[in-house]
């Protein structure tokens, strides 16, 4: 089983370097400027121009598609980014991310704080010696490398995008551009160390990858890569804000609230299923008809299963990594699966609202974590978010799950240039 990561590990390194730039005043370019920008003789001329006017003018970006050996990591076998694919993902990243920022921030925030270089690879930097798969790479806030360029679905004439294909979006590129570019804002304003201290005790650089989905949520982080380190968990909870689907954030506060709530967290968590536009009543959600369990492990001293205190929440659909433990029992394939690892049924819920949340048991135990962590930590990353930058994290989701709803009517608007 592949593990799916994202790398982010220069950044802490090289700090100090990507939080001086506040000092730009944007009077020297990146680019050789004793030569033409453009070459009106390549074959990609046109493309070449769209860069230039929609990324190099206004934020003095260089998008690199063009296959750079110099600039990608010779540990991997890599290929080269498809000519189509890359068109389609710089016309994304300008309207989904680049736009985005600038109608909530100014004109020149972006100018100041964006990256300076994209990379497009069009393979994934997959290992098979450990089983991980690269999927983005960010050095300083300078260069965003992107990975699997080729997997996209690819433009063509009437072309439409479904809720899947945008969720590829979000999982293999902007999780990433949103990550690395919180690192950037936090190195130039640094975030309150009050963060790092809701779950001081638990963080792993070394082991986070063997974490499953349910510790991470049950500990009062959003992902297991969050579980590395405190600056690792601050940018991870505004990227998962921003990116995650409704159906991934009610997977993690379910799983976060089933070891119990504190007295007043409940009416925090429906704030925050409000603040994520999430539906409790819709009839036909996951969350209105969803089941639990308990894990058993064996024993090899009685020859039993012996159950612990983690559970799973069933999906609508088989998510593929069984580290999620998240799975739906009438699928027939997750249902052997449940059987395979002795996962015993715990409690079904009709009702997130009316049956789940009263069903949670009431705690003031200090070292409880799960859901009381997770919305400390939201609300302090949030916070520093409007008072530092003006920027309300859930005002950007609406934005962007809006402009990714009318992501089709979008499309109709660009024009994909085939090489002359």
């Amino acid at each position: 089983m592949r593990k799916t990561l994202y790398i982010f590990g220069m950044t802490a390194v090289i700090a100090v370097f990507s939080s001086c730039r506040g000092g730009d005043d944007f009077t020297d370019s990146i680019f050789d400027t004793s030569v033409p920008v453009v070459d009106e003789t390549k074959a990609t001329y046109p493309f070449d121009q769209w860069l230039y006017e929609n990324f190099v003018l206004p934020y003095n970006v260089d998008v690199k598609y063009h296959f750079d050996l110099s600039a990608s990591d010779l540990n991997f076998q890599l290929t080269p980014a498809d000519y189509n694919r890359s068109q389609l993902l710089a016309h994304f990243i300008r309207h989904l991310f680049y736009d985005v920022y600038t109608k909530y921030a100014g004109e020149d925030f972006m100018k100041k704080y964006g990256p300076r270089i994209f990379h497009f690879i069009g393979s994934s930097g997959y290992s098979p010696t450990t089983g991980t798969e690269v999927l983005g790479t960010a050095s300083g806030g300078v260069k965003i490398t992107l990975y699997k360029i080729n997997e996209m679905k690819p433009y063509s004439e009437g072309v439409t995008y479904s809720g899947e294909d945008v969720n590829v979006l979000n999982e293999n590129y902007f999780h990433t551009m949103h990550h690395e570019f919180s690192h950037v804002l936090h190195q130039t304003k640094s975030y309150p160390v009050t963060f790092g201290q809701v779950t001081s005790s638990s963080y792993d650089p070394i082991n986070w990858q063997d974490r499953d989905s349910v510790w991470t949520h049950q500990h009062g982080y959003v992902t297991h890569y969050a579980s590395s380190a405190s600056y690792e968990d601050f940018v991870e909870t505004l990227s998962c804000i921003i990116t995650d689907t409704k159906h991934r954030w009610m997977n993690r506060i379910i799983n976060a609230a089933a070891m119990g709530v504190r007295q007043g967290d409940k009416e925090d968590i429906l704030e925050l299923i409000d603040s994520l536009d999430i539906n409790l009543d819709a009839p036909r959600s996951h969350w209105n008809n969803f089941t639990l369990y308990e894990e058993s492990e064996y024993n090899d001293q009685t020859g039993e299963y012996d159950p612990t205190d983690r559970y799973v929440l069933d999906e609508h659909r088989l998510l593929g990594d069984p580290t999620t433990r998240a799975y739906q029992v009438v699928n027939k394939e997750a249902t052997a699966y449940v059987d395979q690892y002795k996962y015993k049924e715990l409690r079904k819920f009709t009702s997130f609202r009316n049956d789940f949340l009263p069903w949670v048991k009431i705690s003031a135990d200090d070292d409880l974590t799960g859901i009381n962590a997770l919305l400390k930590k939201l609300d302090i990353a949030t916070k520093w978010y409007t008072e530092n930058w003006g920027l309300y994290a859930f005002t950007l989701r609406r934005e962007v799950v809006d402009r990714q709803d009318k992501i089709n009517d979008y499309l109709k608007t660009i024009t994909i240039y085939e090489l002359k």
